[in-house]
């Protein structure tokens, strides 16, 4: 085997391993956010420690990412698709990380409402949860796959997001207002709310990285979207 193709061989494969990190933080990020809110509506919190417990694992992954990519650029001095590979790849690791601090912050107010009585208002979290399960899902799709129209349709769909989470706020408001002597849960439902919310926005995030990664475009603070998407 030539030098060259040595080389190379080791390239591919330092790429490989840096995408094969990338699923496990994603992998791990998902489920810590299905067990924040199944710790919430089904009232387990040995599931919210469980979350808490393994973040340690998701922020570890975000460094060996950064240090991995850092190498390859140093040592193999990759260009165009590859050079945004790796970078996207970089970028990319801090949202999960962030998305992974949310589930934390979830998780440690479900464990705390978890104390008191059953709150029936825990439930209407649910459905913003589950968009913003979708949203962080499909937005790892879309990354991975190099799909653009994924990414855009994540992107619009944030709207969405934003909507539910307000009216939920509203909910939660009218609630304190009519029964004060829950208002710490409330609250904490208020929270937890922000926190999904917050949660679709990394996901967008996550979208103008695969849109980048594909197009050589960024789309981020009112680019131009690929003229294929434009029009």
């Amino acid at each position: 085997m030539s030098s060259e193709s040595h080389i190379l061989n080791n390239f591919q494969s330092s790429i490989e391993d840096l995408e094969v990190d990338l699923q496990k933080m994603t992998e791990l990020t998902i489920n810590n956010l299905k067990a924040s809110i199944n710790g919430l509506i089904q009232r387990d919190s040995a599931a919210c420690s469980s979350v808490i417990a393994s973040d340690e694992e998701i922020n570890e992954l975000e460094k060996d990412i950064d240090q991995k990519g850092i190498r390859i650029i140093m040592l193999y001095q990759p260009v165009a698709s590859d050079l945004r590979l790796v970078t996207s790849i970089m970028k990319v690791s801090p949202n999960l990380e962030r998305i992974g601090d949310q589930s934390v912050g979830i998780a440690k107010r479900a464990r705390k409402m978890n104390k008191n009585p059953e709150c029936p208002e825990s439930s209407l979290t649910q459905p913003l949860h589950d968009l913003a399960l979708s949203q962080l899902e499909n937005a790892y799709l879309a990354f991975k796959n190099r799909d653009v129209n994924l990414a855009l349709e994540v992107k619009k769909k944030d709207k969405d997001l934003n909507l539910i989470c307000k009216e939920l706020a509203k909910k939660l408001t009218k609630k304190m207002e009519s029964d004060a002597s829950r208002i710490k849960d409330y609250l904490d439902l208020h929270y937890i709310a922000r926190s999904l919310e917050r949660i679709g926005d990394y996901s967008k995030n996550i979208c103008e990285d695969a849109i980048f990664l594909e197009s050589a475009v960024d789309i981020r603070h009112g680019g131009e979207l690929p003229e294929s998407e434009n029009s």
